[in-house]
């Protein structure tokens, strides 16, 4: 069995890329209002401030879930040296679909179809995946799903890069789920 996971990649080797490793580099198109408008650059993003790229495909109801709370976060800390990206694995019409139904406002990037080389560097084997990627280029946290906790830390993290304390992203008395795989 052990020649069958050095020849494929056990498990191991298949999980999203963990706390603590660099973030690979990526330039990637994007989308705003609908319309494909420029390049997003990594690289250049991570020189204003921390970047937190969320990975989805529209068809993931984990997805569809998680990304009203992202745009809580975009409209709470956004603009302010913080960049929220959405790395869609889907057709830019469908994507700003999906962006006009969930109301999300912040930048979407659309992942290249043929081979999906970003997902694949960032080793994705679900959607959504979260990483808040320091500046230093380190990623910081990984979130697989949809898990209230980590949603919760990357908050503090964007309050604490800002030197302000975190805003509320959940409502008093909504109901938010903990956990729900992607």
């Amino acid at each position: 069995m052990q020649w069958l996971n050095r020849l494929f990649g056990g498990p191991k080797d298949m999980a999203a890329l963990p706390a603590g490793t660099k973030a690979p580099d990526f330039s990637l198109p994007t989308l705003s209002n609908g319309k494909g408008d420029g390049k997003f650059s990594l690289q250049a993003a991570l020189k204003e401030g921390p970047v937190l790229a969320a990975f989805f495909k529209v068809s993931c109801p984990v997805c569809q879930y998680t990304f009203p709370y992202l745009e809580r976060l975009h409209r709470a800390h956004g603009g302010k040296k913080i960049t929220i990206v959405g790395i869609s694995q889907d057709n830019q019409r469908d994507t700003a679909d999906f962006m006009k139904e969930y109301g999300v406002t912040f930048r979407i990037l659309l992942e290249d179809p043929n081979g999906y080389a970003v997902s694949n560097a960032y080793g994705l084997t679900n959607v959504p995946t979260l990483f808040l990627i320091g500046q230093d280029g380190q990623i910081e946290i990984t979130s697989v799903g949809w898990v209230k906790q980590e949603v919760e830390d990357i908050n503090r993290q964007f309050a604490a890069a800002q030197q302000t304390p975190p805003l509320p992203i959940f409502q008093p008395g909504e109901d938010v789920r903990d956990f729900r795989a992607g």
